[in-house]
């Protein structure tokens, strides 16, 4: 029986688990899987119940986080190279950047190398989170990386793209795009229930627009740009009856409340029950599903994405989206077809906002061609096939 070690940055909410989650629980062939896993940030919402729900086994690693600290790391470099070691994986398939540093060096140079050494990329970190001299430095690094890998999995062809073409950190033929996969089924259930409860607790009246985010409240995802463009709206539109409904949490909360402050919007904090407010922050919620049966429009407007997840589950609750063009956005959103895709402009991103406010069949056109879209090519049986197939054809 083939041994699987999965290492993935940390528990917290977002792709990454699931991904390893689905394929360490249902792949067909038996494997003997193990994860090793980071520590989520402390504001960051932990995906440990997804895991746990599927009985999949996992342990942390100690040390190791997502921010850099050469001590910390240099420890779970260590704790990784003695568990593999000791496990002696046929394939150690790593997920995401701090993951896929440490457990591709530890894999390549233990005493007992594993036949398959994979690695896929989640996102990257090449745009939008560094200093352009940092932004070199990791270049380097992730090509010296490709190179003892036995394979790359990219998560869409925007993605292979940029990995083989714009960063020429790796060779075509290495690079295997597979997609992410999820069980969508809560996102297609019992939605009119859902949507009664959802609108029932925050007192919305049958005509109010609501407009969600989900996400860390951090830098890479431009909350600030959302914050601009709900404004402009407001200002133009006053009898406009619309809400924003921010889902998460992160290092930004208080930078985003005081740019709130400065805007002619009102928001109610997570925790307080004014939800007469323009905004109204949720904190973390494990029940998406209810939150976009209660939505009409799901918004992401990050700086850059892998595959943006919040916006295919938003897909399959049959919900219009408008998502900032970067990353592996444009594989997902057909302009006009099942979303709207808009620069980094505030000006723009509000006018397409408003069009999907007042325009109410636009919307359903949108959201009936994005659930279509999101079942077809994102369910977790079309991800287990794929990488099933390519575990095969590298181990033999």
């Amino acid at each position: 029986m083939p041994k699987i070690l999965r290492i993935l940055n940390r528990l917290n909410v977002g792709g990454p688990t699931y991904n390893v989650a689905y394929l360490s629980k249902y792949l067909k062939q038996p494997y003997q899987t193990m994860v090793l896993a980071g520590h989520k940030e402390p504001d960051e919402g932990s995906s440990e119940y997804i895991l746990d729900d599927l009985g999949v086994q996992y342990r942390f690693v100690p040390d190791m986080y997502r921010s850099i600290h050469p001590v910390k790391d240099f420890r779970a470099y260590k704790f990784i190279k003695q568990f593999v070691k000791k496990y002696q994986p046929d394939i150690v398939h790593t997920h995401a950047a701090k993951a896929g540093v440490l457990g591709r060096l530890a894999a390549y140079h233990s005493r007992n190398r594993p036949k398959v050494i994979l690695h896929t990329y989640h996102g990257n970190v090449f745009d939008g989170y560094f200093s352009p001299l940092k932004t070199k430095i990791f270049l380097a690094v992730e090509r010296y990386l490709c190179g003892i890998s036995t394979a790359i999995v990219a998560i869409s062809e925007a993605q292979k793209n940029d990995l083989v073409n714009k960063y020429r950190i790796v060779e075509a033929d290495k690079v295997h795009v597979i997609r992410l996969g999820f069980d969508l089924s809560r996102f297609t259930e019992d939605d009119a229930q859902k949507r009664k409860v959802f609108r029932s607790f925050y007192q919305l009246t049958d005509d109010e627009v609501v407009i969600s985010i989900t996400g860390r409240l951090a830098p890479i995802k431009n909350h600030s740009l959302l914050i601009k463009a709900v404004s402009l709206i407001k200002q133009d539109n006053p009898g406009l009856k619309f809400k924003l409904f921010i889902v998460g949490d992160g290092e930004l909360m208080e930078p985003i409340i005081e740019e709130i402050k400065q805007t002619n919007l009102s928001f109610c904090r997570f925790g307080e029950r004014d939800y007469s407010a323009d905004i109204i922050f949720t904190s973390w919620r494990k029940d998406i599903d209810v939150i976009n049966a209660g939505s009409d429009v799901i918004a992401l407007t990050s700086l850059n994405e892998g595959t943006p997840v919040s916006i295919i589950e938003g897909m399959a609750s049959q919900k219009a989206v408008i998502c900032t063009d970067v990353g592996g956005v444009k594989d997902v959103v057909q302009n006009r077809e099942n979303g709207f895709l808009c620069s980094l402009d505030a000006k723009e991103y509000a006018e397409k906002l408003k069009e999907l406010i007042v325009n109410k069949d636009l919307r359903v056109e949108m959201s009936k061609n994005g659930k279509d879209f999101a079942l077809k090519n994102y369910s977790y049986e079309r991800l287990l096939s794929e990488t099933q197939d390519l575990y095969r054809h590298l181990l033999e």
